[in-house]
């Protein structure tokens, strides 16, 4: 019996991805999304597995753009797509089209990622939220122009004050071009002249009629908007990102239009109650400042002016005087003072020395100068010339004998 001749790796790897294909169509296949790695290219790459066995799966760029959620570990979905195997590797994996979660529809979970991805960016916060204006120049109202949430906005706000100004930015509320023309109205709206406050939205629906007000395109149009926007979508039960996002929450459309006027003439009312508290204010300023000048004119400086005087002039003699009496005063103690130190001169002065009888003796040389104090008989020699002091008068004289003590 002949040997059958060997196949090649390919061979057997081309029959048994012509069996596999050939024989297995779309498949639906729950399990958990693990290893999940998207790349660069948007093709996402993840391991589908169960308890007991795993799979690897694909799913390429135009897919995952159609999915509308981000895949991520732990996931339970149910992947709707073909087996195909990988020749170069010899494996095999799942080509996914589809991905449906399990237990979340993937409307659901697509709203829950993106409220999740803008709260992290803080245009949730309400810090940034800005107050509307109370009595705006003009209301921009950007919703569909045919639909109910406009003929109520209408009603109400025109009830609520009749000669408001109000521009329509028509744009569709519902479908695939929905959410394009309501980002792009509110990033031109601002372009409309003395526009103040922006409303958008619509009636309520489903969650797929309102899907346009979930959009990311729209929430970062509302955040990005210069002016203070309003989002009135659907009914009380329904809560937008838009909703979100906004300046301003209204629960539905009616409640926008009461929240962005006041009644007029409640308004006026106000107005008239703050005009006479004002005036009443005014003239119980004016009747206290009559009271203190009253109060001013009854003092004696206005009554009887020149009684101020004569006491202003009394107390500028009194202070003349005792001004004269301080100055005589200091005079007299400088004088007595100056006399005291004039004695105490004149009694270290040598002049006064000289009239109690006592004299000076100075040496004088050949020319007639005057010499040292004489203090000692020896400080001089007979021929000396000498020169005396007296108490009046001087006398020139020659030593003729000295005699010193011993």
């Amino acid at each position: 019996m002949p040997e059958p001749s060997p196949k090649s790796v390919s061979q057997l790897t081309y029959e048994i991805k012509e069996l596999l294909e050939g024989t297995l169509s779309t498949q639906y296949v729950a399990g958990e999304v693990s290893n999940c790695r998207p790349a660069r290219s948007g093709h996402v790459y993840f391991t589908l597995k169960d308890e007991q066995s795993q799979i690897a799966a694909v799913m390429w760029r135009t897919s995952a753009a159609r999915l509308g959620f981000e895949l991520h570990d732990g996931q339970e979905i149910i992947a709707v797509g073909r087996v195909e195997v990988y020749a170069p590797r010899g494996s095999y994996q799942l080509i996914v089209q589809q991905a449906i979660p399990l237990g979340l529809g993937a409307l659901e979970l697509r709203l829950r990622q993106l409220k999740e991805k803008l709260a992290a960016e803080g245009l949730f916060d309400p810090a940034r939220k800005r107050p509307i204006p109370r009595l705006p120049k003009r209301i921009a109202l950007v919703t569909s122009p045919t639909g109910a949430a406009v003929r109520d906005l209408l009603q109400v706000i025109t009830r609520r004050w009749p000669n408001v100004n109000i521009v329509i930015v028509p744009v569709a509320v519902q479908g695939a071009k929905a959410a394009p023309e309501i980002a792009a109205a509110l990033r031109n709206v601002a372009k409309i002249p003395d526009v103040d406050v922006v409303i958008t939205g619509r009636g309520g629906g489903s969650l797929e009629d309102l899907w346009a007000f979930n959009e990311e395109i729209v929430a970062r149009a509302i955040a990005a908007c210069p002016i203070p926007v309003i989002s009135a979508v659907g009914h009380e039960i329904d809560v937008s990102i838009s909703d979100l996002v906004a300046d301003v929450r209204a629960l539905t459309p009616s409640e926008a239009g009461e929240l962005v006027v006041p009644i007029q003439a409640e308004y006026f009312e106000a107005l008239d109650e703050v005009r006479n508290r004002l005036i009443n204010s005014l003239k119980q300023r004016a009747v206290h400042a009559r009271t203190q000048l009253d109060g001013l004119a009854s003092r004696r400086v206005f009554t009887n002016p020149t009684q101020r005087i004569r006491q202003l002039e009394e107390r500028i003699d009194e202070l003349s005087d005792r001004l004269t009496r301080a100055v005589q005063n200091r005079v007299e103690q400088s004088r007595n003072r100056v006399a005291r130190l004039a004695d105490a001169l004149n009694s270290l002065s040598p002049l006064g020395v000289l009239a109690r009888g006592y004299s000076m003796t100075f040496q004088l040389d050949e020319a007639g100068n005057r010499g040292s104090l004489l203090s000692d008989a020896k400080m001089t020699t007979p021929g000396d010339c000498l020169l005396t002091y007296l108490n009046a008068g001087r006398v020139v004289s020659r030593v003729e004998e000295v005699q010193a003590e011993e």
